[in-house]
């Protein structure tokens, strides 16, 4: 089933460039984005004041294929990153960052720059990620993913700038990996589905649920564009609004600084707020601090590395 709904969601992305292969005569399709590696380093030897050395490899993908003939428009759109940290005195490598996400959107223009549109967006990350107190599985591929599915009206009022309403949107979560769904905080399951339940000694007496289904209002505010020479800043903000429960915030930002034709500094965060997942705090000696609950999740990175860019350019 994870290689199921992922084949799906690539095959619409494979589709969309095999058909933008004409694009020689059909200038209907546009096709571009970039590639980044990122690297950051620091090191200390015999410093008074103290220090841990380390390194750091960031790699960032973000591309698009979009498709506009008349009244039509198909926009295809991924973006990926992933990092590792290595530490001294650490052993093994750690993730510092991680993200896939691929969103498919089509939209038929009813009014000028207003189109209705219906759209599918995927998030997910490649890799398990750990408590660092305890090194237990938190996280893993497709466990969470989320799937939002929605029908609404799109606003474009200019190329590098749309936002997006829809009343009817269904939110999936899955959690594919029994181990991170059977997590429980405080009788709650981690990422919102019915938790597995235990006997007062600890025993397992049945296993949380692997998904969950939620259906609410979605907005999202998207911009891309070089806000200055060798400027590029792409941002965007979605909130899902189930009828029952608390808004969902997720909230990005990519910068990148053009040096020259191959290096780049980048900068990139993401914010996330999210009632159903429970979070807990940790003091350095793996104590708990404070009570679990609900956080706002904050992700930032900084680096200077190669880009490469390709195709057109918003």
């Amino acid at each position: 089933m994870k290689k199921l709904a992922v084949c799906v969601f690539l095959l619409v992305f494979i589709s969309a460039f095999a058909f933008s292969q004409n694009s020689s005569v059909d200038t209907s399709w546009k096709k571009g984005g970039f590639g980044s590696l990122l690297l950051n380093q620091s090191a200390f030897s015999h410093w008074a004041a103290g220090g841990v050395n380390s390194f750091a490899l960031t790699i960032i993908a973000n591309g698009y294929i979009n498709y506009k003939s008349g009244k039509n428009l198909w926009e295809n759109y991924l973006n990926a990153n992933y990092g590792v940290i290595k530490q001294q005195y650490e052993k093994k490598l750690r993730k510092n960052t991680d993200h896939l996400e691929l969103q498919t959107k089509y939209g038929h223009e009813i009014a000028k720059n207003v189109y209705l549109t219906g759209l599918i967006n995927f998030q997910t990350q490649f890799a398990p990620g750990y408590n660092p107190a305890f090194d237990t599985v938190t996280s893993d591929f497709m466990a969470p993913a989320y799937v939002l599915a929605s029908i609404g009206v799109e606003w474009k009022p200019v190329s590098y700038l749309s936002f997006y309403l829809s009343p009817a949107t269904a939110k999936f979560t899955f959690v594919w990996n029994q181990e991170v769904a059977d997590l429980v905080i405080h009788g709650a399951s981690l990422y919102g589905t019915d938790p597995a339940i235990y006997d007062s000694d600890g025993n397992l007496i049945s296993h949380g649920d692997k998904s969950r289904a939620e259906f609410g209002a979605l907005f999202t505010a998207a911009l891309q564009k070089d806000i200055m020479k060798n400027v590029n800043l792409a941002t965007k903000l979605s909130l899902f609004n189930s009828y029952q429960k608390n808004t969902d915030i997720n909230y990005d930002l990519y910068l990148n600084m053009k040096v020259n034709k191959w290096i780049t500094a980048s900068f990139f965060t993401n914010i996330i707020y999210d009632n159903d997942v429970i979070i807990k705090d940790y003091n350095e000696d793996g104590s708990q601090k404070g009570t679990a609950g609900p956080r706002t999740q904050v992700k930032e990175g900084f680096g200077v590395g190669l880009t490469y860019k390709f195709g057109d350019q918003k």
